[in-house]
C-alpha cells in the first residue's frame, strides 16, 4: 500500500514592490525553499529590479541603464515568478486576502494571496513651498527622475539641487557632469551632516568648490518662481535673494511609503510596524521589509541593514523559524564624486567620550575616532577610509582598544600580524570577516566562490557572491581577494578600470601621458590630465611619482612625500609601531667584521629580536624610529631596501667555489647581479636567484629572475612568484658569460620599469603582455636590448643610497626627532 503523502499544494506569495530588499528577500527565499510557494511581484516601475544606488553613475554618464539590472526579465521567468511591471497596487482586500492593481494602461489586476509582503520603499520628500508644481521641479528617486534630469541637462544652462545629503551631492555631480552649471542649496551649516562632522563637511566643501561646483549654506527657501511658459526660473530664499534655476532638484531626505499600509488599517509609526520577524504586528499573514517598514521604532534607508531584513523575512517564509531580526549597526560607506567617506556609530561624539583626532586639510585626510570606557563608539574617516570596515568590526564587537590605542589611529595593518612584507589586507583577513557589508558576504564565502566556481572576473564574483554589487566601496578589497585566490584578470583588465576616484585615467594612459607630454611632476600630471582631486590621494600619488622617475630619470625630482609610510622611513613598520632593518648582504655573503657590527648594534640599542630572513639576509626588529639613523650608522652597511619596491635581495647557493655538485660560480654571479642593480625602484618588489646547479637550492624557479648554472654557461627563468599564490617562472633563455647574464637580466627590468603598473608583480606584467612580447623585445631585438640594460645602468648611476646620502635621497630626517623633543626643535630643522 503506498502511504506517501500526496505533495503539498504551493501557497501564494504576493509581494507588493519590485525593489532590492523585497527581491533580496526573494533571493533567498528561492535558495531555501524553491517549491514552496507561487510568487507575484507588482512593481510600480516599467523595469525589472534594479540597483537605486547606481542611479547617480547614471546620471553622470559613467554607467547606463541596462549596466544597473540586479534581475532581468529572464530571472524572472526562470524562477517562476509572475511579474507586474508598471501595475500600481492601490487596494488590498485583507478579508478576502485579495491584491487588486491597475496598469499604466488603466487594466485592472486582481491577485489572491496566502502570504503578503509589503517592500513598498519609500518617497522623497517634497518641500510643501509655492512653485512645488512647476515644470523642471522633480525629486530624484528612480530611473524617471534621473532620465528626466538627464534629458533637462541637453537643454538647459542652471540647475540648483536643494539637499546637501549624499544624494544631493551625487546629484549635482552628475548634472555638473552633463555641463550644468549647479548651485547646492543647504540648509545646515556644513554638509552631509549626518554622516560627518563639521570638519570632514568643510573639507567635502572645499574639495567639491575646487570642482566647480557652488554652495549657499544656511539657506532656506521660500518658493520657486516661474516663467512665462511655466517652468521654473528661480529659487528665491526667505532672506529675498535669488539663484536663476532651468532645472530644480529636490534632495532633502525620504518618507517610509505607508499609504497602502494606513489604507489597509495596519498598524503604522514611522513606517509599517513589523516584529522581529518582519510580520506586521496588525497582521501576522502580512509583513513588510525594506525602506516602507518599523523595526522596533527605527526605518532604515541604508541597504545592508534591508538586505539583513530580507534574510530573516526569507527564513520565516521559508518556514525554519529560526530568524530573528534585532536591528542594525549602521555605518556609511560613501564614494562622492570620487571622495572617500566613511562613518559609523556615534561620530559626533557626546558626553562622556573621548577623541582622537587626525587631520591633514592640505594632504586631504581626517580621521576621528570616538572612545568611550576603552571601547570604539564611533569613527569619521575622510580621504582615507582603507580601515573603515575594521573599525566598524571594533565598534560592532564592543571590545576593548585599551591595549591598542595608542596604534587604533594608526589602523589595521598597525595592529594586526600582517608581517613586515608588506602583504595586502585582503591576505590578512579571517575567511570570517565581512568584506562587503551591503550584502554581508565574508571573506571565505568569496573565496570559496572563486575557487568552487572557477571565478576569474570582478563581474564574476559580483554575481555569485553579491560582493560589491550594490554601493561598490569594498570593491578594491574583493580584487585583491580575487588576485590572490584565483590570480584572475585583475591584472590583465585595469587598462580598463581608472587608477583610483580622482581620476578617470587608468594606469597605462598616465604612462603614455608622462612619456609623450614630457610631465616631470605630479602636479603637472594633475593639472595636464584633469586630476579631479587637486592633490591626489594615497593610492594615485605613489603611482604617479614612480611613473615620473622612472620615465625620466635624472630629470623628474622624485617626491618622497608620495611614497608609502616604509619608503619614507627606510624600514619596515612593525605591528607595534617600531621597525626592521635589514642590511644588505651581497649574494646572502658577509663577514666576521659585518657580524660583530651587528651584534654591537644589538646590544646597543637593545634590539629584542635578530632573524635571519628567507633571502638569506639578517633582520634587527623592534628598532625604535628615533633609533634608526644611529643603527645604520653603527652597522656601516648599505640598506637592503627590504622596505621599498625596489630590488629585494639576490638568493646564492655556495656555487663551485665551494660545493662539489656546482658547475658555476653563483655566488660570484649573484654579488655581481646585486651590486649593478642594487638601487633599481621598480613597480613592485623584486627578487633573484642565482643557482650554481640545475638541483637549483637558491629556489630561482619562483623568483622574479632566476640564473641557473650549467655545464654550458646558465640559463635564464623570469616572472615567478613565490608569494601568496605560487608560480613557476617562465624558462627564457640560455646564456654564456656573465655579462651577457648582467645585460640579460638588466633589460628584462628596464622593460619592467618602463611598462609596469604600479603594485604589479613581474609575473602579472608577462601575463597581461604576454611571453612572447618580452622574448621579442629582449631575445629577438640585440640592439634594443642593449639600449634597454644602458637605460637602466643610466638610472642607476649616482642613486643615493637613502641611508647614508640623507641629503641627495630627499630623506626628511625630521620624522627621526622623538616626539617628546620635536617640541623643542627648532623652525627649519634640515631635511
Amino acid at each position: 500500500m503506498d502511504m506517501s503523502q500526496p505533495p503539498r499544494p504551493r501557497q501564494k506569495l504576493v509581494m507588493v514592490g519590485n525593489g532590492m530588499a523585497g527581491v533580496r528577500a526573494l533571493e533567498e527565499l528561492i535558495r531555501l525553499a524553491p517549491d514552496l510557494y507561487e510568487v507575484t511581484v507588482f512593481g510600480a516601475e516599467p523595469h525589472p529590479n534594479y540597483n537605486r544606488i547606481l542611479l547617480s553613475p547614471v546620471l553622470a554618464g559613467e554607467q547606463t541603464l541596462e549596466e544597473i539590472v540586479l534581475n532581468d526579465w529572464a530571472w524572472y521567468r526562470d524562477n517562476g515568478i509572475t511579474l507586474h511591471a508598471g501595475c500600481t497596487v492601490h487596494t488590498v482586500d485583507r478579508v478576502r486576502r485579495v491584491v487588486h492593481g491597475t496598469t499604466t494602461a488603466g487594466d485592472a489586476v486582481s491577485v489572491p494571496y496566502d502570504r503578503l509582503i509589503l517592500a513598498t520603499g519609500s518617497h522623497p520628500f517634497i518641500l510643501p513651498i509655492p512653485g512645488k508644481d512647476l515644470q523642471g521641479v522633480l525629486a530624484y528617486r528612480d530611473i524617471a527622475d534621473t532620465q528626466a534630469m538627464i534629458d533637462a541637462a541637453t537643454q538647459y544652462r542652471h540647475a540648483v539641487v536643494i539637499g546637501g545629503g549624499l544624494l544631493g551631492l551625487e546629484a549635482a555631480n552628475g548634472l555638473m557632469k552633463r555641463g550644468m552649471q549647479v548651485s547646492v542649496v543647504h540648509v545646515g551649516p556644513w554638509l552631509m551632516e549626518r554622516q560627518l562632522d563639521d570638519v570632514a563637511g568643510q573639507l567635502l566643501r572645499q574639495s567639491l568648490e575646487a570642482r566647480g561646483m557652488r554652495f549657499l549654506m544656511n539657506a532656506q527657501t521660500q518658493e520657486l518662481l516661474a516663467s512665462e511658459d511655466g517652468r521654473v526660473r528661480a529659487v528665491r530664499f526667505k532672506d529675498g535673494s535669488e539663484v536663476p534655476a532651468d532645472l530644480v532638484v529636490m534632495a532633502v531626505g525620504i518618507r517610509p511609503n505607508t499609504a497602502l499600509a494606513e489604507s489597509m488599517r495596519l498598524h503604522v509609526n514611522r513606517g509599517i510596524v513589523v516584529s522581529d520577524t518582519l510580520q506586521t504586528t496588525t497582521d501576522p499573514r502580512i509583513y513588510a521589509v525594506g525602506e516602507c517598514a518599523a523595526h522596533r521604532g527605527t526605518a532604515y534607508g541604508l541597504v545592508a541593514p534591508l538586505f539583513e531584513q530580507g534574510k530573516v523575512l526569507a527564513t520565516h517564509l521559508a518556514e525554519f523559524g529560526i530568524g530573528r531580526y534585532v536591528g542594525s549597526l549602521t555605518s556609511t560607506k560613501l564614494k562622492v564624486t570620487g571622495i572617500d567617506l566613511f562613518s559609523a556609530g556615534r561620530f559626533m561624539g557626546g558626553e562622556g567620550t573621548e577623541e582622537i583626532v587626525m587631520s591633514d586639510p592640505s594632504g586631504g585626510i581626517y580621521k576621528k575616532l570616538v572612545i568611550q570606557d576603552d571601547k570604539l563608539v564611533g569613527a569619521c574617516l575622510y580621504g582615507d577610509t582603507v580601515d573603515g570596515s575594521w573599525y566598524f568590526k571594533l565598534l560592532r564587537e564592543g571590545r576593548s582598544v585599551a591595549d591598542i590605542r595608542d596604534r587604533l589611529m594608526f589602523g589595521e595593518s598597525n595592529i594586526g600580524d600582517v608581517g613586515h612584507e608588506g602583504h595586502s589586507k585582503a591576505a590578512a583577513m579571517a575567511d570570517t570577516d565581512e568584506v562587503c557589508g551591503c550584502n554581508g558576504v565574508t571573506k571565505g564565502s568569496i573565496c570559496k566562490a572563486i575557487k568552487d566556481k572557477g571565478l576569474f572576473t570582478l563581474e564574476e564574483v559580483r554575481k555569485h557572491t553579491k560582493a560589491s554589487a550594490s554601493c561598490g566601496s569594498c570593491t578594491g578589497l574583493v580584487e585583491q581577494i580575487l588576485m590572490f585566490t584565483a590570480g584572475g584578470d585583475y591584472s590583465a583588465t585595469p587598462k580598463l578600470k581608472a587608477m583610483c576616484g580622482c581620476t578617470e585615467h587608468g594606469h597605462q594612459a598616465v604612462r603614455d601621458a608622462i612619456r609623450t607630454q614630457k610631465y616631470l611632476s605630479i602636479a603637472e600630471v594633475f593639472s595636464g590630465m584633469g586630476w579631479r582631486t587637486p592633490n591626489g590621494c594615497a593610492t594615485c600619488r605613489p603611482a604617479v611619482n614612480y611613473y615620473l622617475i622612472s620615465t625620466w630619470p635624472k630629470e623628474a625630482r622624485d617626491d618622497p612625500q608620495s611614497r608609502f609610510i616604509n619608503e619614507r622611513a627606510h624600514a619596515n613598520i612593525q605591528k607595534d609601531g617600531t621597525y626592521s632593518v635589514i642590511p644588505r648582504m651581497w649574494g646572502g655573503e658577509t663577514t666576521a667584521a659585518e657580524l660583530r657590527r651587528i651584534a654591537d648594534v644589538v646590544d646597543k640599542y637593545r634590539i629584542p629580536t635578530v632573524k635571519v630572513t628567507g633571502g638569506q639576509r639578517i633582520d634587527l626588529l623592534g628598532v625604535k624610529k628615533e633609533d634608526l639613523q644611529a643603527v645604520w650608522n653603527d652597522i656601516g652597511m648599505p640598506s637592503g631596501h627590504a622596505y621599498a619596491k625596489a630590488l629585494r635581495t639576490v638568493k646564492t647557493c655556495v656555487g663551485s667555489e665551494w660545493c662539489r655538485m656546482g658547475t658555476q660560480d653563483s655566488t660570484q654571479m649573484g654579488k655581481d647581479l646585486e651590486r649593478a642593480m642594487w638601487r633599481m625602484y621598480a613597480p613592485h618588489k623584486v627578487k633573484f636567484a642565482v643557482s650554481g646547479c640545475p638541483r637549483n637550492c637558491a629556489e630561482a624557479g619562483i623568483k622574479d629572475v632566476g640564473i641557473i648554472g650549467v655545464d654550458s654557461g646558465w640559463e635564464m627563468v623570469i616572472a615567478g612568484n613565490g608569494g601568496i599564490k605560487t608560480e613557476v617562472a617562465h624558462f627564457f633563455t640560455k646564456l654564456k658569460t656573465a655579462e651577457e647574464v648582467l645585460e640579460y637580466t638588466g633589460a628584462f627590468m628596464q622593460l619592467y620599469r618602463l611598462e609596469g603598473w604600479y603594485l604589479e608583480r613581474t609575473v602579472h606584467y608577462v601575463n597581461r603582455v604576454g611571453l612572447d612580447y618580452v622574448k621579442k623585445r629582449i631575445l629577438e631585438d640585440a640592439e634594443g636590448r642593449k639600449a634597454l640594460w644602458a637605460q637602466l645602468q643610466f638610472a642607476l648611476d649616482g642613486e643615493p643610497d637613502p641611508w647614508f646620502e640623507h641629503q641627495k635621497a630627499a630623506v626628511d630626517t625630521r620624522q627621526f626627532i622623538p616626539i617628546h623633543a620635536a617640541s623643542v626643535a627648532t623652525e627649519g630643522s634640515p631635511a
